[in-house]
């Protein structure tokens, strides 16, 4: 147990001497991130304020988003590196010309090459520095100047070796190595007598500064010019660097100085306050040897490093306290001492004092709350309650817990929220002497009033607490508010107190309470400002700090307005102790904590408004021009640059074409995947804290397809030409063979048909020639009957005058009987009409056809017609129609004149073939 304490001491001594402080943000590049080589020997910012960086084999360009690397073509390091307007001029081993941007891209331009200038006793120069005096373009080695005016460069020998050359008060100085600093003019080099004692000392800085010339030695320290003397740097850390290696020098303004150092990193000195801080492997480089020194726009510092580059936020308004070492763990609580801060983490109670940071003894454990009341610093710690006064820190009770200290407001009391409830302090405070809330023994994480006689309390899982007492603070009730309202999910409540009103976060809704009502009612202006946020952090009356997407906006309020400001992500990315995160203060500034340490910062808002905003777009690793091809459904990288790299660089949003949300800007870069065809706009924005206002545009056009590019909508109308030539060439080809087909089937029912036609035609033949053989059949039966009547009548005639002949003797009575015989046997009357009806009926067609056709003939006409048909000859048809022969031809005659027949034309034929 002896060794635990021990050591425990030990590390608490060892701990106390490593040197803390508040520093200005530093952000670091390594190789990972340039993919360059270690040291840095020379760095500029070009008029496109981006920066160049002499890298020993290569050339770095940074514009805030994107690093470039390149090559000389011989191969060479490059040792400096100088912009003067659109060119970069470098300077390497027996070699030196510009870079200009073209296209995007760096393009390197030889100034020596050919030239001759590095033979003989120039064989092996390397350009160490670059500078410009009077409109000419200086190059220097250690031994030799080659002077670039009007596009004709001369060479000047230094008669001796030099450090570097430095242009001061409108002079050019060549530091020797061993005699003292001269004067280069008019080609002529004089030594600078007045500083005579610089002899046998490397310079690494000549700089003036307020009338007056600070030289800075390689090993020496600094030397004062004052009225014409050159004196030591009155100044503590003069001794410092006298024990160091100065490498580089200058002035940041007429008040502050940063000296870079071979092995401590960079000091900043003010020389005002006559006090300067030391940033340092320890603290923030990731880098003790500082080769060169540069400055962008916002006047901070852009280290080039032995192994790396730095850029130190020296003008920022925020300023960081970070333990790289992990003993201080994450701070929870502090406030503001003498000289320092007393801090609260989860390792315990650590006083940052005269730049040293100590544990205090016996205070290891998790601390949540450090309250100060008059010269007390009340801390609320997992073991206790503890006073710190007068540099002591003492227990005063075993209160576990202390999440927060309350004084009230209304009178003379003091609550104190723990893990087991809360507890009742009475004025003037006896940390002993306590009273427990009754009726709430669950550990409160939050307490807050607003009123006298009512305390508000929050669960640290779940629900929230109203507490009423009476006059002499005994409690009446204490109301469980989440529940009473009928809200059951209750976990996680917030509580807010701003203006005097406190406000409760519960279930993702902003509640305040109604006191007349006793009810809790949802806020309007709350719910519409920031809803969904949960992390609200009081600051003052005017002001408080929320977390939204892991980013912190200090709201500003303006009468119903509220403005939104982004604390930039990078000074707290990561570090953020989420439900935990507090804002306390130091005088005029606020400090917020942190998982390793805090940051500092002003309310106030002294960002620069006009800034110059400039867009480079990217496609397949090329600058995009009206040239480039943008396929469809491809990437686009746009960089949107800054000409500020610091505190004063706007956090950009973007839209694209059409979109409804603006999308924030990360890192300067966007990458636009997946775009449609056609044209594209893309708009850069800042939020001034109302509004989203337009900064900067871009536009540029994205083919269409490949399957919709002109050629294949060539091919496509070839083949869509084409499928319809082959389809309708298919189709003709089918239409003849269905035509052929058609063709074959109309031949075959044509023939079918005509086969069907010949048969019905000749079945209608057959019936017509058995309709003809029937009338011929029953013309002949009607031609027998009447020739058999006519022969039955006669042969009755003759066999009755045959036996009269045989019986009767008598003449006159022959005679006699004979014609009554005949009269007897003749035909009657009756018996011609039977016979000419059947004669008719038997020719109905025959007559109709005849009396449609010929309708004035007359009966008789007809019977002649018909016995015609018959094809009986006249002496046959003279004893049929009882008339002679003469008669027959006679009425012959006139038919064929009804008939209106030719005289070649048979009567007989004409009938029969009716």
């Amino acid at each position: 147990m002896k060794k635990i304490f021990f050591y425990l001491f030990l590390f608490a001594k060892i701990y106390a001497v490593q040197s803390q402080e508040l520093l200005p943000f530093v952000e670091n590049f390594t190789k990972s991130n340039y993919f360059g080589d270690n040291q840095i020997w020379s760095v500029t910012q070009g008029e496109d304020n981006a920066f160049y960086y002499a890298n020993n084999h290569y050339f770095l360009r940074y514009n805030g988003v994107k690093w470039e690397r390149y090559a000389l073509p011989n191969k060479t390091i490059l040792r400096s590196v100088f912009a003067d307007e659109d060119k970069i001029y470098t300077g390497s081993y027996n070699e030196f010309g510009y870079w200009k941007r073209i296209d995007g891209e760096m393009k390197y331009t030889s100034l020596s090459k050919n030239k001759n200038f590095f033979t003989g006793i120039s064989i092996n120069e390397e350009i160490w520095k670059i500078f410009k005096h009077h409109d000419k373009i200086y190059f220097q080695s250690f031994n030799e100047l080659f002077i670039y005016a009007s596009g004709k460069i001369t060479k000047t020998r230094i008669p001796f070796q030099i450090s570097y050359c430095f242009v001061v008060n409108d002079k050019i100085y060549a530091a020797s190595v061993n005699n003292g600093v001269y004067l280069f003019k008019n080609n002529v080099f004089t030594k600078v007598s007045k500083w005579q004692g610089l002899e046998n000392n490397i310079i690494h800085g000549i700089e003036n500064n307020n009338g007056e010339t600070y030289i800075f030695t390689q090993k020496k320290g600094v030397f004062v010019e004052e009225n014409g003397k050159l004196i030591e740097w009155n100044n503590e850390l003069n001794s410092i660097l006298k024990k160091e290696i100065i490498i580089t020098a200058k002035f940041i303004d007429e008040n502050r100085l940063a000296i870079g150092t071979a092995f401590k990193g960079i000091y900043i000195v003010d020389l005002r306050a006559k006090t300067h801080i030391n940033i340092n492997r320890n603290n923030s480089l990731i880098n003790n040897s500082v080769l060169c020194i540069g400055f962008d726009k916002e006047n901070d510092l852009w280290l080039g490093l032995d192994n790396g580059i730095s850029h130190v936020e020296i003008n920022s308004p925020y300023t960081i306290f970070s333990d790289n070492t992990g003993v201080l763990g994450s701070v929870y609580a502090l406030a503001p001492i003498s000289n320092g801060y007393l801090l609260g983490s989860n390792h315990g109670v650590f006083k940052y004092q005269d730049k040293k940071l100590q544990l205090l003894p016996n205070s290891q454990g998790q601390v949540w709350d450090i309250h100060k009341i008059g010269s007390k610093y009340i801390i609320g710690h997992n073991d206790g309650t503890f006073i710190y006064e007068n540099n002591m820190l003492k227990k005063v009770n075993s209160i576990s817990g202390g999440w927060k200290f309350q004084e009230s407001d209304y009178d003379n009391k003091y609550f104190q929220a723990n893990y087991s409830g809360i507890i009742l302090y009475n004025s003037p405070i006896d940390f002993s002497q306590y009273k427990v809330i009754d009726n709430l023994t669950k550990p409160i994480k939050n307490i807050a009033q607003n009123k006298p006689k009512e305390l508000w309390a929050v669960d640290n899982y779940r629900s929230l607490y109203r507490i009423t007492f009476n006059d002499t603070y005994e409690v009446e009730k204490v109301e469980n508010i989440t529940h009473l309202n009928k809200i059951w999910n209750d976990y996680g409540v917030k509580m807010f107190n701003f203006k005097n009103e406190i406000l409760f976060f519960i279930n993702n809704i902003w509640y305040n309470f109604n006191t007349i009502s006793n009810k809790l009612e949802k806020n309007t202006v709350f719910n519409k400002n920031f809803a969904t946020i949960s992390e609200v952090i009081p600051v003052n009356n005017s002001n408080f700090i929320v977390l939204k997407d892991k980013l912190l906006y200090i709201i500003h309020q303006s009468d119903s307005d509220y403005s939104w400001e982004l604390i930039p992500e990078k000074y707290y990315a990561g570090k953020i102790i989420n439900q935990d995160t507090k804002v306390f203060r130091d005088g005029n500034r606020l400090l917020m904590n942190l998982d390793d340490g805090f940051f500092s910062f002003q309310l106030v808002n002294s960002k620069i408004k006009n800034q110059k905003i400039s867009t480079e777009a990217f496609y397949q690793g090329k600058m995009i021009d009206d040239d480039t091809a943008i396929q469809y459904n491809q990437s686009v990288e746009v960089d949107i640059i800054s000409e500020y790299y610091g505190y004063n660089r706007f956090g950009l949003f973007y839209k694209l074409n059409d979109a409804k949300s603006f999308s924030p800007v990360k890192s300067g870069n966007i990458v636009l995947n997946n775009l449609s065809s056609g044209n594209q706009s893309l708009k850069v924005y800042y939020n001034n804290g109302r509004n989203y206002i337009a900064i900067a545009s871009y536009q540029f056009k994205v083919d269409k397809p490949w399957y919709f590019s002109f050629w294949m909508i060539l091919i496509y109308v070839f083949l869509i030409s084409g499928s319809f030539y082959l389809y309708y060439k298919w189709n003709k080809i089918r239409y003849l063979e269905k035509l052929k087909l058609k063709e074959e089937e109309l031949k075959h029912q044509k023939q079918i048909l005509q086969l069907e036609l010949m048969a019905d035609n000749k079945l209608k033949l057959q019936e017509y020639d058995k309709h003809i053989l029937e009338m011929q059949v029953q013309s002949k039966a009607s031609e027998v009957a009447g020739k058999s009547l006519s022969i039955a009548k006669q042969s009755e005639m003759i066999e009755s005058i045959q036996s009269i002949l045989e019986s009767e003797n008598d003449l006159n009575q022959l005679k006699s009987k004979i014609k009554k015989s005949i009269k007897i046997n003749a035909i009657n009357k009756n018996e011609w009409q039977s016979f000419e009806k059947n004669l008719i009926q038997s020719h109905e067609d025959f007559v109709y056809k005849l009396t449609q056709k010929y309708p004035h003939l007359t009966s008789k006409d007809i019977k002649l017609s018909i016995y015609l048909k018959m094809n009986l000859s006249s002496k046959e048809i003279a004893p049929l129609m009882n008339i002679s022969f003469r008669g027959v031809e006679l009425h012959r005659y006139r038919l064929r004149k009804k008939l209106d027949l030719n005289q070649d034309e048979g009567l007989s034929k004409f009938m029969i073939n009716l």
